[in-house]
């Protein structure tokens, strides 16, 4: 029980630590977008930096918060069909798509990583961040995604019914 509780507690601080700095590349991206907007419009100064670390922000925010913050149920979906079917019908499903998924994320892994590591020889013209830094966390994503999915098909695998609301506890509701 007490390596469960400790699971917990370090899932939920991972939580709050991912929470926190996709709140801070989202408060760096929204700034940034204002020091453009003040700089062209108001003081007709080039801006170029700031909109060039606004974007960068906005890459990041998306391949991370799909990586680390996004729930499976946040995630959008077609599901007329996935949710009318029986819980059965519903995990095979689960099994498959999370078994494609992998294999293809496993499959194209080598290359993406290739090709982002040789995109070291170009770097932003504003603020020289070199392209495989910019980059990067696609390869995170792609490797948090094929763990997602790992897990959505084990679970499935072993009887879990992925309709049935999974969602962590909040602090609030601990007692």
């Amino acid at each position: 029980m007490k390596l469960r509780q400790g699971i917990h507690r370090i899932a939920t601080w991972f939580r709050h630590a991912t929470n926190a700095v996709a709140a801070a590349m989202l408060a760096v991206m929204f700034i940034s977008f204002l020091i453009t907007v003040l700089f062209r419009y108001v003081l007709n100064w080039p801006a170029g930096w700031a909109s060039e670390l606004s974007t960068m922000m906005w890459v990041w925010l998306v391949l991370f918060g799909a990586a680390f913050t996004l729930g499976e149920r946040d995630e959008i979906r077609f599901d007329i069909f996935y949710s009318n079917v029986p819980p059965l019908a519903r995990r095979v499903m689960t099994v498959l798509f999370s078994f494609g998924v992998v294999l293809l994320f496993l499959m194209s892994l080598p290359a993406v990583y290739d090709y982002v590591t040789f995109m070291k020889v170009q770097s932003t013209s504003y603020l020289r961040v070199r392209y495989d830094w910019l980059y990067s966390i696609y390869v995170v994503f792609a490797v948090a995604v094929v763990i997602r999915y790992l897990w959505l098909g084990i679970r499935a695998a072993l009887g879990h019914d992925p309709m049935v609301a999974s969602e962590p506890k909040s602090d609030s509701n601990r007692g």
